[in-house]
């Protein structure tokens, strides 16, 4: 193909990746961030994109890279069970456990909302869910191209209103920066990198990598350079779109305080945000455009883990997948953002240090002939931290007194471990077992390679 198709070619699966990562994650988090980094937003936002913008490029990039049919293959390099254990544990995440229930919660607090006064209004939530969840079982179990078409033109129109709001405010800013808070103020950097796993894009890259290589293939791209090179530029197009939206949000949301002071979650940012600057009118828009962005995506998430499943366990139907999902997603729904938020982050510390140490290893396979061992000991190196850190995080968000073995855990790898305090414990441990793992490959010359 002529470097005219070639370009027509990624910018049109640039845009579509783009719009497979923009969900309600992408709206919520930075302007949360924006409120607590106030004067530090800069070096924060720094962090944010990292984790918020690099590495789901990496992630899509990852599966291009190592040519896996899907993320279980890549997975099952460290070995055939924990490929389908993590998995299921990514899929479960990006779905009905906490991203599929947080469209449904999103939606509202965005779109409904905003019209109903203050108050957490249980019963509006429930009643909007049930309709919510009725529209995308039946999307999912018989999509059509009814949310292809709803999508094409939807992206555009959500980013139109995004963009009207968020670049109003950023040369109209509604106050002064305020002070950081403390974490904020102390490692903005790293604070805002953590805040970055929250959009769980890093995650769902390692899905949407499969359909940006099926789309380019499609296009009748079927050499390895060129869907490599059309998946990479595809995936700049991509993050950069994320990047600036995330970068005027955040300051939004920093400039918000003075005005709003401090909100519960960054819906309320952005709706409180839409109602200050063009009043009700602004907000109905956003509410239209929000609302069925955050169903498009719920369709989408729920179809995608129906058909993983179907492949794990081909006995039991597609539809019954659909059924269980869309249910799980209804009722933890109604548990509200605050509370899907709160408890999404120990999975999420114990996730994304094996997503970020999987991700890296497919880069570098070339350099240890892509031998097992070299990804078992890096895994097993990660994995110890990352779980306490999850059961700790667990813990604090139950408001409970963590077990003891947690306490004592916890306080010696304070002191022992560059980093842990910060979140970022398991770096110089997965090093350590990346080393471990080389060390091994070259004595037992004869292990088989990954996958």
């Amino acid at each position: 193909m002529n470097n005219i198709n070639k370009r027509s070619a990624f910018v049109a699966t640039g845009l579509m990746l783009f719009a497979l990562f923009f969900g309600s994650g992408n709206l919520i988090y930075p302007p949360t961030m924006g409120q607590q980094a106030g004067s530090s937003i800069v070096p924060a936002m720094l962090g944010f994109l990292v984790t918020g913008v690099g590495l789901p490029l990496m992630g899509v990039l990852a599966i291009a890279y190592s040519r896996s049919r899907d993320i279980q293959q890549l997975a099952s390099r460290v070995s055939v069970w924990y490929g389908v254990a993590f998995s299921v544990a990514l899929y479960l995440s990006i779905g009905p456990l906490f991203v599929a229930p947080r469209n449904a919660t999103v939606a509202f607090d965005i779109g409904i909302k905003p019209f109903l006064g203050e108050g957490d209004h249980p019963g509006w939530l429930a009643g909007f869910a049930v309709i919510f969840y009725i529209l995308s079982f039946w999307l999912s179990v018989s999509p059509g191209k009814l949310v292809d078409r709803v999508g094409k033109v939807l992206t555009p129109a959500l980013l139109l209103s995004i963009a009207i709001l968020v670049v109003y405010a950023a040369f109209n800013p509604m106050a002064p920066l305020q002070a950081p808070s403390p974490e904020y103020a102390a490692h903005p950097v790293v604070k805002g990198l953590i805040e970055g796993y929250g959009t769980m894009d890093a995650l769902a890259s390692l899905v949407f990598a499969i359909i940006v290589i099926n789309a380019v293939r499609s296009m009748g791209f079927e050499r390895n350079a060129d869907i490599m090179s059309l998946t990479a530029r595809a995936g700049l197009v991509a993050v950069t779109f994320l990047a600036i939206v995330y970068a005027f949000v955040a300051y939004m949301g920093a400039s918000s305080v003075g005005v709003m002071g401090f909100q519960e979650n960054g819906a309320a940012v952005l709706a409180k945000s839409a109602t200050h600057y063009f009043g009700y009118p602004g907000n109905f828009l956003l509410a239209v455009i929000v609302v069925l962005a955050c169903l498009s995506t719920s369709v989408g998430l729920i179809t995608s883990c129906g058909e993983y499943f179907v492949r794990l366990i081909p006995g039991v139907p597609f539809r019954v997948w659909i059924i269980l999902f869309t249910l799980i997603s209804f009722v933890l729904s109604n548990a509200g953002l605050s509370t899907i938020i709160k408890f999404s982050v120990p999975l999420l510390m114990l996730l994304y240090p094996l997503t970020v140490v999987l991700i890296l290893l497919a880069f570098l396979n070339n350099l240890f002939g892509g031998r097992q061992v070299v990804y078992a000991c890096t895994l097993l190196g990660t994995a110890p931290i990352a779980i306490i850190d999850g059961w700790r995080t667990l813990h604090t968000m139950l408001e409970g007194a963590p077990d003891a073995w947690i306490l004592q855990a916890d306080a010696w790898l304070k002191g022992a471990l560059p980093f842990y305090a910060e979140g970022l414990g398991w770096v110089l441990p997965a090093a350590a077992g990346f080393v471990v793992g080389l060390v091994l490959s070259r004595v037992g010359g004869g292990m088989r390679p990954a996958g």
